[in-house]
């Protein structure tokens, strides 16, 4: 019996938005396995001939796929030399979901929701799977929020790298990554929240309390009890700030 593979030829590309073509045709070829972390692309001059296209617009393709951390140039005129495919950094998935968040305007209750869910599952996987490393970098932020003399800017800086360091300890590369992109998307408003608290002091008690008891639930290894009480925290501090997520 004949083994099926999955294949993407180079074929020409209407001449209308064309570079933006081209970058289909590229990832046709990536989502098709042709092309893989360390593979070249053909010359410039050879993807004009296959996509029958402009030069100029090949190059508009390549400088957007370099700016996205797809491709990295090697200069030179050797077997080495040319556009690799490269590995894409997890600061740049992080850096789109966040300005797709900012700029989609998604209603306030799906954010909190993304998140609950989120960190919830993070918690969870934390406590199964969280190294001495991996405490030590939860923690660290947690006692640095224990000191009451922090401006809200810097709670707020605290809070994010706990939550960051939470979501990192569940080894979950992609959840960690969305994780951040989300709390950064709501970086800006949590802080103007924090800014309109009246008591500042009882509610920095409380969500001290609250990150501190996840922390335990985490070291304790009840994976349970880690999913349920960021969820609560989450979702808690919602409702008690006035539906700014936290």
């Amino acid at each position: 019996m004949a083994e099926s593979t999955t294949t993407a030829a180079w074929e020409p590309v209407p001449r209308t938005r064309t570079f933006e073509l081209v970058l289909a045709r590229v990832e046709e070829q990536i989502l098709a396995g042709n092309l893989r972390v360390g593979d070249r692309l053909p010359p410039e001059r050879e993807l004009v001939e296959l996509l029958g296209v402009s030069r100029a617009a090949v190059r508009e393709a390549l400088r957007v796929l370099e700016a996205q951390g797809v491709l990295r140039s090697r200069v030179g005129t050797g077997p080495a030399s040319g556009s690799v495919i490269s590995a894409m950094p997890s600061e740049g998935l992080t850096q789109f979901l966040r300005l797709h968040m900012a700029l989609a305007n998604f209603p306030l209750p799906d954010v909190v929701e993304a998140r609950a869910t989120l960190e919830r599952s993070s918690a969870r996987l934390a406590a199964e799977r969280a190294t001495d490393d991996d405490l030590a970098r939860i923690e660290e932020p947690l006692l640095r929020m224990d000191d009451t003399a922090l401006t809200r800017e810097e709670f707020n800086d605290c809070d994010t790298a706990f939550h960051v360091a939470v979501a990192e300890a569940g080894g979950n590369r992609l959840m960690a990554d969305m994780t951040v992109a989300v709390r950064s998307a709501v970086r800006t408003a949590l802080l103007s929240a924090f800014h309109r608290l009246d008591d500042w002091d009882g509610v920095t008690a409380g969500l001290r309390a609250e990150h501190h008891a996840v922390y335990d639930a985490i070291a304790l290894r009840d994976t349970e009890r880690a999913g349920d009480l960021i969820e609560a925290h989450i979702r808690g501090f919602h409702h008690r700030i006035g539906h700014t997520p936290g």
